[in-house]
């Protein structure tokens, strides 16, 4: 309740703090649970786009909580206005996500970001045609190098802010991707959602669509493609499951973003959003073509 209070407070007043994500990963999401351990490739389409993730072998796929570590690098991306990102310890991305800073999670975060450095993304698209097909793909690495401080004894050291810091370089492909296509969200939203990687992932769709939307757009909640399949759910939950998620999940989205252009329709078939310019000029939303 009061994560909801702040939010709605920061809104009502303009204050907002940003948060920016990596479109790849909005319109095709990592996975939510761990896979299993000989499970090398993780691959999602969303209509025309499509993302392939192949996880290091000793590592494996980024999943789950594992999302918040590109939208902490996309942050600090177009923050710095640089490739080239710094901070000071763990215990400020912690601090960012309102993460405990204990020993758990402090574990949690450097296999996340083992994870993510040793994955190599495909994003692209498809077109299909009757007389050809045509692919246009990208093959990239999150991070060029990454220079992180952690303890060996996987526990928040008792003075982690030294003198070097950590450095994480993302490879060019990945800050152009970033740069050119933000999508930023509110930092206290992606917080408190931070352990509820569906809602999580929902919340920054739903950001992501209400600005991309020509006018009203009526999406089948199952189905081809259906939200089901582009929120990667498919393999998590029944059809009849998921309507009845995507109820529970817009209601706590809308808790913290009560004027949220999205509705599930009666029959609970379809998800109708509308374009966020074209609602009341009492709504404050984030527009993504603003520049820092």
């Amino acid at each position: 309740m009061e994560s909801i209070q702040l939010i709605r407070e920061q809104r009502d007043n303009g204050k907002q703090e940003l948060a920016f994500h990596a479109r790849p990963f909005v319109l095709c999401g990592i996975p939510l649970r761990r896979p299993p351990r000989n499970q090398t490739s993780h691959t999602r389409r969303n209509g025309h786009f499509f993302l392939q993730i192949i996880g290091h072998p000793e590592f494996g796929l980024p999943f789950g909580q594992d999302r918040l570590i590109p939208i902490w690098v996309a942050t600090l991306a177009i923050r710095q206005k640089s490739r080239e990102v710094h901070f000071d310890s763990a215990a400020q991305m912690l601090d960012f996500f309102r993460l405990p800073k204990d020993g758990f999670h402090y574990r949690r975060l450097v296999e996340a970001f083992k994870r993510v450095f040793g994955a190599t993304i495909f994003f692209g698209t498809r077109e299909q045609s009757d007389a050809s097909a045509m692919i246009d793909r990208a093959r990239f690495h999150f991070f060029d190098h990454m220079t992180l401080w952690y303890s060996i004894a996987s526990r928040p050291p008792v003075n982690e802010t030294e003198s070097n810091g950590n450095v994480v370089t993302l490879s060019e492909i990945f800050y152009n991707e970033i740069d050119e296509h933000r999508i930023p969200v509110e930092r206290e939203v992606v917080s408190s959602l931070a352990h509820a990687p569906g809602v999580l992932d929902f919340y920054l769709w739903l950001a992501w669509k209400s600005w991309t939307v020509n006018a009203t757009s009526r999406i089948p909640i199952v189905g081809p493609a259906g939200l089901c399949d582009q929120l990667g759910a498919a393999q998590y939950s029944s059809p009849r499951r998921f309507r009845h998620l995507i109820v529970e999940w817009l209601a706590k989205v809308k808790a913290y973003w009560p004027e949220c252009p999205a509705t599930v329709t009666m029959d609970r078939r379809f998800l109708i959003i509308i374009h966020s310019s074209r609602k009341s000029p009492a709504v404050r939303t984030i527009d993504p073509r603003a520049r820092l």
